[in-house]
């Protein structure tokens, strides 16, 4: 049994699945009923109407899977958001024209790019970047790098990531009561284990030359944690 204490990281099986893999398809289905059990859509628009206090005109979202998140958090924003461009950058296709086409239901303005995002760099800056459920994929030197990459793109990070807890990670084996199938039941567990707590985000975002603003336990299952670059380096 891994010490809870410790990050420890192993690839997720569906990191390795082709986008079209039944077992893929199935697993991308549970994360969203995952989401929405971990109120992570919520718990993100809190973060955001908490901590950032201009409204953006362009949001980069890192990790977008099938774009869905991000719409759930649109239609909690929307209101007070009211015309926002938001960029959703993954490795994968999975974003649809329904799914943009809901957006500009809200107002906004989506556009999909299939990119690695230690690739691409976009063309204009952002006002901000939201990740959920992504950055625990990377161990600490690839967080350095990416973290610096975020700062030269955008002034502020809000993210919300697995936490790492004895809690959530009993919580995973009853996954199977919403008949969550094996490639979620393995990577749920492993991303608990890669998740964190603590300070362990703002100790890597102050490391990159960045100012963390917060980070804590939000809820059952998640960590959040919001980023600034300093003042005066953008």
């Amino acid at each position: 049994m891994t010490d809870i204490n410790i990050r420890h990281l192993e690839p997720e099986l569906l990191d390795g699945l082709p986008a079209d893999d039944p077992g893929a398809i199935a697993s991308r289905r549970d994360l969203v009923r995952i989401n929405a059990l971990m109120f992570q859509a919520r718990i993100m628009a809190s973060l955001l109407r908490t901590n950032v206090l201009t409204a953006p005109l362009r949001i980069l979202e890192l990790g977008a899977g099938d774009g869905k998140f991000m719409l759930r958090v649109a239609r909690l924003m929307a209101r007070r958001w009211p015309d926002v461009e938001i960029v959703m950058v993954d490795r994968i296709d999975l974003i649809g024209k329904d799914v943009c086409n809901s957006f500009a239901e809200f107002g906004w303005r989506a556009q999909p790019v299939t990119a690695d995002i230690f690739d691409w760099t976009g063309d204009r800056p952002f006002d901000l970047v939201c990740a959920n459920l992504i950055l625990h994929h990377f161990d600490d030197t690839r967080l350095l790098e990416l973290f610096s990459r975020i700062m030269t793109m955008a002034p502020m990070l809000v993210a919300t990531e697995p936490l790492r807890a004895k809690g959530p990670l009993a919580a995973t084996r009853l996954l199977r009561l919403i008949g969550a199938c094996a490639v979620t039941l393995n990577d749920a567990t492993q991303s608990v284990r890669s998740g964190f707590r603590g300070t362990e985000l703002s100790q890597l975002w102050q490391l990159s030359g960045g100012m963390p603003v917060m980070e804590a336990r939000k809820g059952l299952f998640t960590q959040g944690f919001v980023g600034a670059i300093m003042p005066g380096t953008k």
